[in-house]
């Protein structure tokens, strides 16, 4: 139920509204910890598959720390364009932009063992894509036709089982450790246990914030376990300085078409995505369906924050989800209340010891959290997939898509022979089954059931 102390229902309804300062900035914070953990994991993912990450003992290992401020920094700038607005772009709703899961998929085959070398045709991957997102904007109504649940939701899955070995690596001591007696041996599963354990009691057994922030919570308890068993070492965040400002080319300038072709493509993805959001949001803290206005601004958002990103180092960003359910969960529709959580962030992403102390967080306690994360990404595919209707034609796109996109991931090798940018993207199985699922979906007779 609603605290009335914030406000009049009506109020409370209306996104321009800004409840006593009081109230604000703790419902603000609980924005920022109901998607912390998810915003900065994307840049912990790609650090560590580009080769200087967790326990990679590169001497680059401090562009990592950076990554992480950015994820927090521009975060916070991709927020503010949602709440605050300028023109044309943003929706001016309770809006919450973070780095996205769904390009990692994308992303990792692309800066696989490349070291910081590998990064600047990331970023410029990003930058472009970002633009493309932008533009998508101006024609995003005419196009949601050709994404219906049964092809959002493949993709998501697809995004969800593309991940979850990631967080089982992780979990049992991270790529570094693989081929060695240490992987996977009990200490490493004690601590990821612990986060996994501590994340479902409080997710379930509390209430109010400390619910809404489980699994930042359980990381945190997982860090202090593996801090009393020595595993954790702060000697990063004594050397790391109060404040420092963003680097614009802070990776260099690089064309990949791999990269860029794999951003515009999920640029698509992300847009429908952050349409859902806005629908959700509008229905959930105000009872009405959003307007073509504040879905374009949305999306025009959505890719000036990623643009922005990938010029200052950073991944690509989209709305949170998660933080659409806190709007519906407290009832409270003011874009103010955001906007405090994004000053927060930004505020958290120009102190680099903020980010050592994240960087100094042992990769057992981060496979804990991600095997959470990323099961609940595979499961909203398939809460997607419930409402397909599963006739025949359905189920023949689904079968198709899946087996060859799921197929490719598995047997990488399968591709050897084609050339690299083509591999690239298709080794991540995401790329192909959703160009697959989408141009099925156009080109078969919807009455296929009735010939048959």
């Amino acid at each position: 139920m609603t605290d009335r102390s914030l406000g009049s229902p009506e109020q409370l309804r209306d996104p321009d509204y800004t409840p006593p300062l009081g109230k604000a900035v703790p419902l603000g914070i609980q924005h920022v910890l109901a998607m912390f953990v998810s915003n900065v994991t994307p840049a912990i993912i790609v650090a560590g598959a580009a080769g200087f990450g967790f326990g990679s003992n590169s001497p680059d290992f401090h562009n990592m720390v950076y990554m992480i401020q950015m994820s927090m920094f521009l975060a916070g700038v991709a927020t503010l364009l949602q709440t605050v607005g300028i023109g044309p772009v943003g929706a001016r709703l309770p809006i919450v932009q973070g780095t996205s899961f769904a390009f990692i998929p994308i992303m990792i085959p692309a800066v696989a063992g490349a070291g910081v070398a590998g990064m600047a045709g990331l970023m410029t991957g990003v930058v472009i894509g970002g633009i493309f997102h932008f533009f998508i904007g101006t024609f995003i109504g005419r196009i949601r036709h050709a994404l219906p649940p049964l092809v959002t939701g493949l993709i998501v899955l697809m995004i969800g089982l593309a991940l979850v070995k990631v967080g089982i690596e992780y979990a049992a001591g991270g790529v570094p450790l693989k081929g060695k007696p240490a992987f996977g041996n009990l200490e490493n599963w004690s601590i990821a246990l612990v986060v996994i354990a501590v994340t479902l009691l409080l997710k379930f057994f509390t209430r109010g914030m400390v619910s809404v922030a489980a699994v930042l919570l359980g990381m945190v308890a997982g860090y202090a376990y593996a801090f009393a068993i020595g595993k954790v070492s702060l000697a990063a965040v004594g050397r790391a300085s109060w404040f420092t400002a963003p680097e614009l080319f802070k990776f260099g300038w690089e064309i990949n078409w791999a990269i860029i072709i794999g951003m515009c493509f999920m640029a698509v993805v992300s847009a429908i995505e952050t349409v859902g959001d806005v629908s959700g949001i509008t229905k959930g803290g105000a009872n009405r369906e959003a307007t073509d206005k504040e879905v374009q601004g949305a999306t025009y958002a959505d890719g000036l924050g990623t643009a922005v990103a990938g010029l200052f180092g950073g991944l690509p960003n989209t709305s949170f989800s998660q933080n659409v359910g806190l709007v519906a969960m407290t009832g409270v529709m003011s874009r103010h209340v955001v906007t405090m959580g994004a000053v927060f962030l930004i505020l958290c992403g120009l102190v680099p010891k903020f980010g050592a102390v994240i960087a100094s967080m042992p990769i057992t306690v981060l496979g804990g959290g991600v095997i959470i994360m990323f099961g609940m990404v595979t499961a909203s595919g398939v809460r997607m997939l419930s409402e397909v209707d599963w006739n025949s034609r359905n189920m023949v796109i689904f079968a198709v898509s899946l087996s060859i996109g799921l197929g490719l991931q598995m047997a990488p090798e399968a591709l050897q022979h084609l050339p690299d940018t083509a591999r690239i993207l298709m080794t991540s199985g995401l790329f192909p089954a959703a160009v697959l699922s989408i141009v099925l979906n156009l080109v078969l007779p919807t009455d296929l059931d009735a010939k048959t």
